[in-house]
């Protein structure tokens, strides 16, 4: 089993930059890789940004430019940078682990909310 500890997100300003984090625990040797989901309101969740095991590094289209994934390996946490804020970015963001023997087993984070207003 595998605990995935989030932090970060909150209120920002459009244009404003905020970073998550998110800390994984427990039996890592089942994680393929890591990264972010999002869900806005009334929509599904989506993909922001995922690292496999191998570094290589996928981005939603809404975010390439402007938000950053980055890995930490001693301390098994993976960081989203988030730069140039949108109001259409304001969704819960979910950490997400790929389970190594099937991505229906996937863990999931508790999720951090992230608003962007004026």
């Amino acid at each position: 089993q595998v605990r995935l500890l989030e932090s970060g997100g909150g209120f920002a300003h459009p244009g404003e930059s905020l970073t998550l984090s998110c800390k994984a625990s427990g039996s890592l040797f089942s994680i393929a890789g890591m990264g972010w989901y999002r869900q806005g309101p009334g929509k599904e969740r989506e993909l922001v940004a995922e690292m496999t095991d191998d570094g290589s590094t996928n981005y939603a289209d809404a975010v390439k430019g402007r938000f950053i994934l980055s890995k930490d390996d001693p301390m098994n946490t993976v960081y989203l940078q988030m730069n140039g804020l949108k109001p259409e970015d304001t969704a819960v963001y979910y950490c997400n682990a790929a389970y190594r023997w099937g991505r229906e087993n996937d863990y999931w984070g508790q999720g951090t909310p992230v608003t962007v207003s004026e």
